[in-house]
């Protein structure tokens, strides 16, 4: 069953104006707040959905901690006085997915996605003084208006203080792509502001490649590759990017989270400084040449080895999804 709502209608202090987007979960209206007449987003879960626990811990997790962040690139969620029904009220956001504007263009030109990508820097270095991770970064959750102004969304599975622990194994269908999870979130772990990072890295990937890292048929065979193989150097996609710039995104990729940078706001020095990163072949540094990589009809043993973690994961989602 859908929700009921319908344009004209009231719910508490808002006036629903029109139908943004509906998906399987919830459904999104603009609509404006009565008392100061500024738009805003209505998130409304279907009544199906309300009774799922996981996706009703997720849509309050999402609510709290919107609530507790206050920072421009940060989708801020309206208090809540004594709702009527479950729903959450959002600042309205101009602008659109960055999933929209990679359908749309494929590759992103070098300086806007640096740009982009620094703007989520500074977002990501906010929640992480905070304690929070957001833990599924990707580019459906960053919104971009016309000047590139970003606001990260989507906090349902966010890591923070007060909230109980909440690994993928636990979640359904709501979990989304698997394209930007780190390989340490695959393997089980909770994940940190290093994980945040890698996801970063990937979206900066694609945006300079049109390709994210790891791509297969088989999503089993993608989930994984990050476990064993370092990615293919960005440069043999695009030949634009300089080195530096690529020494700079395979070191957010490395498979270990202790050879990342460390904050998001050490991956937005090594974009700004360019001229202090040095390329090299060392972990943890960088560039990694090409031969060092696995090709495609060597993976299959090395799978037999590695393919435990990845079985599990697949095997806790099945399991999620039963009723």
């Amino acid at each position: 069953m859908m929700n009921e709502l319908h344009p004209g209608d009231l719910l508490d202090q808002y006036r629903v104006e029109s139908l943004v987007v509906s998906s399987g979960m919830s459904t999104i209206f603009r609509g404006t707040d009565l008392r100061t007449g500024r738009a805003v987003a209505l998130k409304i879960p279907h009544f199906e959905m309300e009774c799922n626990p996981v996706f009703f811990d997720r849509f309050h997790r999402e609510a709290d901690i919107g609530r507790k962040l206050d920072h421009p690139g940060i989708v801020k969620v309206l208090p809540a006085e004594d709702p009527s029904r479950v729903y959450m009220a959002m600042e309205w956001v101009e602008g659109r997915p960055l999933r929209a504007l990679l359908d749309e263009q494929k590759k992103i030109p070098i300086d806007r996605a640096v740009r982009i990508t620094l703007r989520v820097c500074e977002a990501l270095e906010y929640i992480h003084g905070h304690d929070v991770v957001h833990r599924d970064l990707k580019p459906d959750n960053i919104m971009v208006d016309a000047v590139d102004r970003i606001k990260l969304i989507d906090f349902g599975i966010a890591r923070a203080p007060g909230f109980r622990r909440l690994t993928f194994g636990k979640l359904t269908k709501t979990m989304g792509t698997p394209d930007y999870i780190s390989p340490e979130q695959v393997s089980g772990k909770r994940g940190d502001a290093r994980s945040d990072v890698y996801a970063l890295g990937v979206m900066l990937y694609e945006m300079l490649t049109g390709e994210v890292p790891f791509s297969s048929p088989h999503p089993l065979a993608a989930l994984n590759a990050r476990l064993l193989n370092d990615p293919k150097p960005p440069s043999t996609l695009n030949s634009e990017i300089p080195a530096p710039l690529q020494a700079a995104i395979l070191r957010a990729l490395e498979r270990e989270p202790k050879n990342r940078y460390a904050t998001a706001c050490d991956f937005a020095h090594a974009l700004e400084n360019p001229h202090e990163f040095v390329a090299t072949d060392q972990p943890g540094k960088g560039t990694v040449p090409e031969e060092h990589f696995l090709p495609e009809k060597e993976e299959f043993p090395y799978y037999l080895v590695l393919i435990v973690p990845v079985i599990i994961f697949v095997l806790l989602l099945f399991v999620a999804r039963k009723p």
